[in-house]
């Protein structure tokens, strides 16, 4: 019954212009529930409207198979418009600018993609109109120009949406309008809104009466009348609603309404009782088990592990409950940690204390996981079985030196666990260690009267071993190292019949000790001879000096040999180099005065004028001789 209540007129014109051939296409479908108003502007020179028709057939079809106008609706007929023109078996690729209208009779919705325009007048004034999807309709926006400037924007045509696009086709779809009684819609393309300003068609609306083709004769005749040099196809339709349909059950339905929502607020009000008792009761869980959750970290600080795994499994189950994901991984790590912590101390109770320092180990691995909260006290578990296995092990220790029969160093160990399970509050340790020194001192005084007379019959043999290693050592103080190792040689069979592994490995360093002094010496006596050999090359060389140092170096050599002999026979040499050297000095001073007494000599000679070149003949003769 909406159609038949409701007076929409709609008319319209579509003229090529000064086009061979008109491609706008305008196509409407009035329903009995819905309407739906198709405008379209092709963006293709092809005959017979080509895909302004086939987008506004494609609309209407996709709009009779499901009437509606919900925003999904509509963009559904969009796409399938641009679906249809994006398909076709073409040339070229399809493209059209469409604006569709869908309408109960009561209220309308528009969708779009590209630049055809809508406008709805109420009371002469513009109440609404779209925007076009252009380049142009962007930058007139973003430089806030007017948008009569839009009819003349050289990027007025370059769309970012339009049916035929195919992938990314993003259509505008405006929200429900609701109509009025008078309202007027006006559907018109590019060859309309390049033409007219928005000023121009504002004042034919605002005088309009019940003639919608009143109202298009005069838009057109103002379109003609400016006979543009090239005028495109133009389209203008409009739709006068000279009635809306009122719903007779309006009024039945607002009762129905109010029922319902009295029902629904009853409804909600018991809800919100039974949110707020289960909030309540939820509250005080909350509260039951911060409250447990609490005592856990209490219990666990307290070293109370049985407590605490009890506090745990309360707080744990009321934290499942209640869903709180957080606090069920937390205590889910308690009581892991107390797991861990309460295994170890079965095993610390019952004595096996290795296998608890390994669970209190592991115990203290989880403890990362809870807060570190069990640390202090692993650590303490961990101290006193570290104490325990050392008086264990001192004990073992003690109880190895006491059988190899080393018991001042079996005492110190006995007294050392003694000592610490002492301090450690061990009382089985320490009970331990007393029976072990108790022990010992009872085989330590049996060895000691076998060690006596042992001791009697070494002495004898270490007196004549240390006799021989004391003759040694006078040897290797005389410098006499072969007969010092010959003397050691002796002691160590000695000692090594004893068994004295100390002495010999002594003796042993100081046969290694004569042996590096004789080859030291055995160098020392070569490079001496190198010394001796060089001098004598030097001395042959008349290189005196040198010789002399060569021989002073091989003096200090067999001089720390103690090779007494050598040193009396470098001594001699040394000193006939120094006489010689004296006397090659004496030589050069003798010479030298000699020549000082001739130079003075022939100048007293010069000086007589009648003799002087004989007395200079027979003075040079003179010197000539003594030469």
């Amino acid at each position: 019954m909406r159609k038949q209540n409701s007076v929409f007129k709609t008319k319209f014109i579509s003229e090529a212009g000064s086009e061979l051939g008109n491609h706008d296409y305008f196509a409407f479908v009035e329903l009995e529930k819905y309407a739906c108003y198709v405008l379209a502007d092709g963006l293709n020179d092809l005959p017979d409207g080509g895909s302004a028709k086939m987008a506004a057939h494609a609309i209407i079809l996709a709009f009779q198979e499901h009437p509606s106008m919900g925003k999904r609706a509509v963009r559904t007929f969009l796409e399938a418009a641009n679906k249809a023109l994006a398909g076709a078996d073409s040339r070229e690729r399809l493209k059209a600018s469409v604006m569709v209208v869908v309408s109960d009779y009561a209220r309308i919705r528009y969708g779009c993609a590209g630049n055809t325009r809508l406008r709805l007048y109420r009371d002469g004034a513009v109440k609404e109109q779209s925007r076009d999807m252009s380049l142009g309709m962007d930058l007139t926006r973003e430089q806030k120009l007017a948008q009569d400037v839009l009819a003349r924007h050289e990027e007025r045509n370059n769309l970012y949406a339009y049916v035929g696009q195919g992938a990314g086709f993003v259509p505008f779809i405006s929200p429900k309008t609701k109509l009025e009684n008078g309202d007027i819609l006006a559907l018109y393309t590019r060859g309309i809104w390049e033409n007219l300003d928005g000023g121009e068609l504002d004042d034919v609306f605002s005088e309009a009466k019940d003639d919608p083709q009143k109202s298009l004769d005069q838009v057109e005749d103002l379109l003609l009348s400016r006979q543009p040099e090239r005028l495109e196809n133009y389209t203008f339709a409009t739709i006068f609603v000279d009635k809306v349909f009122s719903d007779p059950n309006r009024k039945r339905r607002i009762k129905k309404i109010v029922v319902t929502g009295l029902i629904a607020l009853a409804v909600v009000l018991v809800a919100v009782l039974v949110l707020w008792f289960l909030s309540c009761r939820r509250k005080k869980q909350l509260q039951e088990m911060e409250q447990h959750y609490g005592n856990v970290i209490e219990y666990i600080q307290d070293a109370n592990f049985v407590r605490a795994g009890e506090e745990c499994q309360e707080a744990l189950k009321l934290a499942e409950k209640l869903r709180r994901k957080k606090e069920t991984r937390e205590l889910s790590d308690y009581q892991k940690l107390i797991e861990a912590v309460s295994g170890a101390e079965e095993l610390f109770e019952s004595g096996d204390y290795r296998e608890a320092q390994s669970s209190y180990v592991a115990a203290k691995e989880r403890s990362r996981y809870a807060d570190r909260l069990a640390d202090a006290y692993i650590d303490k578990k961990l101290s006193a079985i570290t104490d325990y296995l050392s008086v264990f092990d001192y004990i073992e220790l003690g109880d190895r030196l006491a059988a190899q029969g080393e018991y001042e160093r079996a005492e110190e160990k006995y007294l050392q666990a003694r000592s610490l399970a002492t301090k450690s509050y061990f009382e089985e340790g320490r009970q331990d260690a007393l029976d072990c020194l108790d022990a010992l001192y009872e085989s330590r005084g049996k060895a000691e009267e076998a060690r006596k007379q042992e001791a009697i019959e070494k002495a004898s043999n270490e007196t004549g071993a240390a006799g021989l290693a004391s003759e040694g050592d006078k040897a290797f103080a005389e410098g006499d190292y072969e007969g010092a190792r010959a003397y050691y040689a002796m002691a160590l069979e000695k000692y090594q019949e004893l068994g004295d592994t100390a002495h010999g490995e002594l003796i042993q360093e100081k046969i290694r000790s004569s042996g590096q002094k004789s080859e030291e010496n055995k160098e020392k006596e070569k490079q001496a001879e190198a010394y001796l050999e060089a001098g004598r090359e030097q001395e042959a060389a008349g290189e005196r000096l040198e010789a002399k140092k060569q021989y002073l170096m091989a003096k200090n050599l067999y001089r720390e040999l103690k090779k007494d002999e050598k040193v009396l026979e470098t001594d001699g040499r040394i000193e006939v180099l120094e006489a010689a050297l004296e006397l090659e000095k004496a030589e050069e001073e003798t010479k030298g005065v000699g020549e000082n007494e001739e130079e003075a000599k022939g100048a007293r000679e010069n000086g007589e004028e009648a003799k002087g070149s004989g007395g200079a003949g027979a003075a040079s003769s003179g010197i000539g001789t003594n030469s």
